[in-house]
């Protein structure tokens, strides 16, 4: 599939540094992101529901996280007019097209936790180094 990005008339390439899409696949492919998405599936959560769904996450980068997905257009967040206000986070269209792949990878993640697990102790110790 070729997609032209129209901000700049030029083929999408996340290979290219200059390319929109490679600033969006560093939004999506973030731990944060795959598993707020992947908690909205089942629908609409408010952010303290989120926060303790998602274990480990802080609340400046769940705040930063959803920020960049409704930036994005992948979230929505509505603000419901009660005392105190009452703020609830959904995916849009766009994100729930995003779920599939997210929810797969997820799934997969899983599925092979123990493949990767044993890979991990037959290696050696050297975790810092780069290749």
């Amino acid at each position: 599939m070729n997609t032209t990005v129209e901000s700049s008339g030029l083929p999408a390439d996340v290979y290219s540094a200059k390319c929109p899409t490679r600033q969006v696949l560093d939004h999506i492919a973030g731990k944060w992101t795959v598993l707020v998405v992947d908690s909205l599936l089942d629908g609409t959560l408010r952010y303290t529901e989120l926060f303790r769904r998602i274990e480990g996450v802080s609340q400046k980068m769940l705040t930063q996280t959803l920020r960049l997905l409704e930036t994005d257009g992948f979230v929505t967040r509505t603000v419901h007019p009660t005392v105190p206000p009452r703020v609830e986070y959904g995916l849009t269209e766009l994100g729930r097209s995003l779920a599939g792949p997210i929810s797969a990878l997820r799934e997969w993640t899983e599925a092979h936790i123990n493949d990767i697990e044993r890979a991990r102790s037959a290696h050696p110790s050297d975790r810092g180094a780069t290749p």
